[in-house]
């Protein structure tokens, strides 16, 4: 949920660290600040040398930070996890002489233990986080005559959980990183023109514009720098110093601009045509080795969170359709109740949007410790996913800035179904089915599907509650079209199983309530029974089919695509829940109390 930036080399790190925290702004935060280390022999400003903090509670394009000169500094985009929203809350912390700045994502389980010692020795706190007791913990060994650098390793010894950290020192010409667990810590490399540096951050997005080069710390990994660009990367857990690999940057930084429309949410729902091209993008052999892995397997697990927990469900029905095999889903946050049936011979198949998100992290880490096989299915390269699964299929969307899963979705559910047809031997006939989505996408995101569903998001604005059923694969996308409309619009959206109104639902339906009805070829007459239980109630269907029928009050028209209908039905449904967070005066890209990268449990 956290961003963090930092910097450090012959440039100045204000404009570095202001741009990285709004490249990181699709992550969520309730709060921002920065801290720079200012030398007084740069700064004509300044008597001497000292850490300028600036913390503000909003939105970053309401923040006016001051600039300031100095080449090393430390930013944060904050989520409350311990504390509420204030800025005493806010990251960077600072110790009790104000020479330490620390800023932090994660948990650190121990946290009041460790405060009520240092209370004890005189410290005092400002905020009520976990993370303040980092730059505390510096202070006391700095104090003990420690050095900053074995202060700070000294320090990460005695915390429990995980964590990303960075941390500055006044008059020190140098930063310290470390990450722990199911976080990530990333660190840029740039020989630029104005001036070269090392960017540590927690996304490469932060650092796009400024460097094209990238090495990926792995959990237990501490690293310091200085402005000369001398970099140390020492291991806890081994106790050495190690070296990591320098790879490239693949990213376009030109990818995450809106261009001409006024939200990503939209750019990205529209991008979905080429998208669905690009995830099918795979190397066969790879997904031939998935398929065998899974034919060995004794049980394959499907796990995730939110959206790609729904593609997961997706995927379990479209195997059964298409492959007949059966496969388990769960999702990742309960994945824990299903460890004692972990085996060498269980294959879990891993999809995170991020590659970051905990809880399909700590799922992964559960399922290694068993020995199992762990397939990633991620859409951010580099990410901790991407490196701790045995093999991996790149979702190939590009970067997705709205906090709503809209074209991963797609992509993921493209690749579970790509993977279907795969086992069943019809990879190739799979392929052109896939294919010839794409004018069928590219049309359901047109202006005029655009205009007609606003014309339904006119009639549900100003409802309560929503409902939506579907049978079989179009379950799937009534859930994962709930959750679209619950997290953009805040409108109560519940979805259900068709057959399910009976044992309970029904009692939900008043005069006017609204039910939105995913009709399939394979399923018609008894989903439209289904939607006659609702009207006769009192109910108005919205009907999502290819074909326009006597129970429907309103239609929204889609190809019937068959078992790939969860790609094409969703997406009108993506559209409508834009339309109903415009009307409702919301922002789409950054709902409330959500997050893109969930990274913490």
């Amino acid at each position: 949920m956290c961003g963090i930036i930092g910097y450090i080399g012959k440039g100045e790190a204000f404009p570095v660290l202001v741009s990285g925290l709004n490249k990181l702004e699709y992550r969520g935060y309730d709060s921002a600040g920065i801290a720079v280390n200012v030398d007084a022999d740069a700064d004509a400003d300044a008597n001497e040398d000292e850490l300028n903090l600036q913390k503000y509670v909003g939105k970053l394009s309401e923040i006016k930070f001051e600039a300031v000169d100095g080449s090393i500094g430390i930013a944060h985009t904050r989520w409350a996890s311990h504390g509420k929203v204030t800025k005493e809350n806010a990251h960077p912390h600072l110790d009790c002489r104000n020479e330490i700045a620390v800023v932090h994502n994660g948990i650190i389980e121990n946290y009041k233990e460790l405060k009520e010692r240092l209370i004890d020795k005189g410290h005092s706190f400002r905020s009520e986080t976990d993370s303040e007791t980092i730059a505390h913990l510096i202070e006391d060994f700095v104090s003990d005559g420690f050095s900053f650098d074995d202060a700070f390793v000294n320090a990460l010894r005695m915390l429990e959980g995980c964590y990303t950290v960075l941390a500055v020192r006044k008059g020190e010409n140098r930063i310290a990183g470390a990450r722990k667990g199911s976080r990530s810590l990333c660190i840029g490399l740039s020989e630029g023109t104005e001036g070269p540096g090392l960017f540590p951050s927690s996304d490469v997005l932060a650092f796009l514009e400024w460097a094209d080069k990238v090495i990926y710390l792995k959990s237990g990994d501490v690293f310091f720098a200085d402005t000369d660009l001398n970099l140390k990367i020492y291991n806890l857990i081994e106790d050495r110093i190690v070296e990591r690999p320098i790879d490239t940057v693949k990213c376009d930084a030109e990818e995450v601009k809106k261009g001409e429309y006024e939200h990503f949410m939209l750019k990205e729902i529209s991008e979905q045509d080429e998208t669905l091209l690009r995830a099918l993008q795979q190397d066969k052999n790879t997904v031939t080795e998935i398929c065998e892995e899974m034919r060995r397997a004794v049980g394959t697990f499907f796990i995730g969170c939110g959206s790609s927990y729904h593609a997961c469900l997706a995927g379990s029905y479209l195997f059964s359709e298409i492959a007949k095999v059966h496969v388990n889903t769960a999702l990742a946050s309960e994945f824990e109740n299903y460890e004692d049936f972990l085996t060498e011979n269980t294959l879990v198949l891993a999809i995170s949007q991020s590659g970051e998100t905990a809880d399909v992290l700590d799922a992964v880490n559960a399922a290694k410790r068993k020995g199992s096989r762990v397939v990633g299915m991620v859409n951010r390269d580099g990410s901790i996913l991407t490196r701790d699964c045995d093999q991996l299929l790149m979702m190939n969307s590009g970067p997705e800035f709205c906090v709503l899963s809209t074209k991963t979705y797609t992509s993921q559910v493209v690749l579970m179904a790509m993977l279907a047809y795969a086992y069943a031997g019809r990879c190739e006939e799979g392929l052109e089915k896939i294919r010839s989505l794409y004018l069928d996408i590219y049309n359901l995101t047109s202006r005029t599907v655009r205009e007609h569903v606003h014309e339904l998001a006119e009639m549900l604005y100003k409802r309560k509650n929503i409902y939506l059923i579907g049978r079989g694969l179009q379950y799937t996308t009534a859930l994962e079209a709930a959750l679209k409309i619950k997290e953009v619009s805040y409108i109560h959206a519940e979805a259900f199983a068709g057959g399910e109104l009976k044992h309970g639902s029904l009692a939900l339906i008043e005069d006017g309530t609204p039910c939105i009805v995913f009709v399939s070829s394979n399923n018609r007459s008894k989903i439209l029974s289904n939607a006659e239980e609702v009207k006769s109630r009192g109910g108005y269907i919205i009907g999502v089919s290819s074909e326009r029928e006597e129970v429907f009050d309103f239609w929204v028209k889609v190809p019937d695509a068959g078992e790939l209908n969860p790609i094409i039905q969703i997406i009108p449904m993506q559209v409508l829940a834009y339309e109903l967070a415009l009307l409702r005066g919301l922002d789409p890209d950054k709902p409330r109390n959500l997050a893109k990268c969930v990274t913490i449990t």
